[in-house]
């Protein structure tokens, strides 16, 4: 028992040091800027932000969410997506052990938040959360060997050429782009992690969540469709429990 609360509580304090790290791809990654330099300053007096005043949640709490030096509001993001990040490391590990797949599903998880995240905010997926996600799923894959690299691969193929399809079909149908270069991408990587049985429940779960709850609130006006948003909630679901709902179809299919 020990042990597992020890596990569990490094999880949570890697979780929140990647947290912290996620906020930095989040403010920094749309405006192509480097994520190392310059340091962390306030963007409103500028002045550079100390190491002991960048201690993920901590420091905003002492801080009361204010500027050391100018007392300006810190954005309340930054503990947000610390804590959240935090929880998801300690839920993975508190749900598969200490194992290969609960760093797998926690890097997962911080990957999907960090698109979601900035594609509603920007409707912009980086590529450093699709390309470098993608060599991250497939080199965890090979921890099950030369059958989990070869399913990461075709789960990534399956993802990125189906999302390219509708994409092409999309824009021959309706005249103009249906689907960002940044889906297409995040798809790739997401079939990395699920495989292609995985990326073919993602496309429709994101498919059902977008017209479940983006259309209901924009209806009658026009705004861009942040589809990373449902795709990351879709894929996060399907990592959990995507193989019972596989299972459960391929049992209903010989049932009829």
């Amino acid at each position: 028992m020990a042990s597992e609360t020890a596990v569990l509580a490094i999880a949570g304090l890697v979780g929140l040091v990647v947290g912290s790290f996620l906020n930095v791809c989040i403010v920094r990654l749309p405006n192509n800027e480097s994520l190392v330099r310059p340091r962390s300053k306030c963007p409103k007096c500028g002045a550079p932000i100390a190491w002991y005043d960048n201690v993920p949640l901590l420091s905003w709490l002492l801080l009361l969410g204010k500027c050391r030096h100018c007392k300006a509001r810190i954005s309340v993001q930054y503990p947000l997506i610390e804590g959240a990040v935090g929880v998801l490391w300690v839920a993975a590990f508190a749900y598969y052990g200490l194992t290969w797949a609960a760093l797998t599903g926690a890097t997962f998880s911080t990957l999907l938040l960090g698109i979601a995240m900035t594609d509603a905010r920007h409707y912009l997926i980086p590529d450093e959360y699709t390309l470098g996600g993608l060599a991250i799923g497939l080199l965890l894959s090979l921890q099950r060997g030369f059958s989990g690299l070869l399913d990461a691969g075709v789960g990534a193929a399956v993802g990125f050429l189906l999302l390219y399809a509708v994409a092409w079909a999309g824009e021959k149908v309706f005249g103009q782009e249906a689907m960002g270069g940044g889906d297409i991408k995040m798809m790739a990587m997401v079939g990395s992690f699920v495989g292609w049985k995985g990326v073919l429940l993602t496309v429709f779960g994101g498919a059902a969540l977008g017209t479940l709850i983006f259309i209901p609130l924009s209806f009658g006006k026009k705004r861009l469709v942040p589809f990373g948003v449902f795709l990351a909630l879709a894929a996060g679901a399907v990592f959990v429990v995507g193989g019972a709902i596989v299972q459960w179809y391929m049992n209903f299919l010989r049932a009829a």
